[in-house]
């Protein structure tokens, strides 16, 4: 799963910009779009799990899409923060960990997030919505609810069981 975050005065709000989007959503032009619409690159920060960052030298754009805005990765089940790193050795010198102050301007950073998460993914989540089965187990009720009111996932009907 991934996240558009912007910093902005006073404080952080989530970009839905991708949700909405219609046909084929790449993280390049929603930061071109978010340029555009007056924000810097050092204002926005893309959140992801370890898992999807391992591939990001397969991204469109790769490695000019990391200049659009900080990439916070997230360690994930299976997928540990060294791990996803050392697949894009390239980007050794733009690291950076929590607890250290990013620079106010200038160069993106790839910030590197310790964290204990659930082994969810949003695989998972479409495999489920397309068998019609119920996410319950994999997401809040009030995400699971989201999800079916933007028909997020292709999802279709009742997605929670009885």
């Amino acid at each position: 799963l991934a996240a558009l975050a912007v910093q902005g005065l006073p404080g952080y709000r989530v970009s839905d910009m991708e949700l909405t989007r219609s046909g084929h959503s790449y993280t390049a032009d929603s930061l071109r779009a978010l340029h555009a619409g007056g924000w810097t690159p050092s204002q926005i920060f893309f959140i992801l799990g370890a898992d999807a960052f391992a591939e990001i030298a397969t991204w469109r754009e790769f490695p000019s899409v990391l200049d659009g805005a900080h990439f916070v990765v997230v360690a994930r089940p299976g997928t540990g923060l060294e791990e996803a790193a050392a697949r894009t050795p390239v980007l050794r010198d733009r690291l950076h960990r929590t607890g250290q102050m990013l620079p106010a301007e200038g160069t993106t950073r790839v910030i590197l997030v310790e964290a204990r998460t659930r082994d969810v993914s949003s695989t998972m989540i479409r495999a489920r919505l397309r068998t019609r089965q119920p996410i319950d187990d994999l997401v809040p009720t009030a995400v699971a609810r989201h999800i079916a009111i933007h028909h997020l996932y292709g999802a279709v009907g009742e997605l929670h069981g009885d």
